[in-house]
């Protein structure tokens, strides 16, 4: 189990998780990621694949394994919603 910002994750759980769109692999979010999603929803312009504006700072995210999409992790759980992705990268 690897402890990632004060929460506890088994990393044999991300090892049968996937990207909802492209069954890809997903991994821990890294902090400039994070900074990245954090400052755009700072500013309020990052929104998800359904184009709904975020709102909520992240403290945790996984990122699919080609780097295009982040999906939040709210309370410890994974939302692995496609509607719920914000595309990668943020503001391109």
């Amino acid at each position: 189990m690897v402890d990632y910002k004060g929460l506890m994750f088994d990393t044999n759980l991300l090892d049968i998780l996937c990207c909802p769109v492209t069954r890809a692999s997903l991994k821990l979010a890294d902090d400039s990621c994070l900074q990245s999603l954090n400052r755009a929803i700072d500013a309020g312009t990052l929104k998800n694949a359904a184009g709904e504006t975020v709102s909520e700072k992240m403290e945790e995210a996984l990122v699919s394994a080609d780097g295009k999409r982040a999906y939040p992790v709210r309370e410890g759980i994974p939302v692995l919603l496609s509607d719920e992705a914000i595309l990668l990268p943020v503001g391109a």
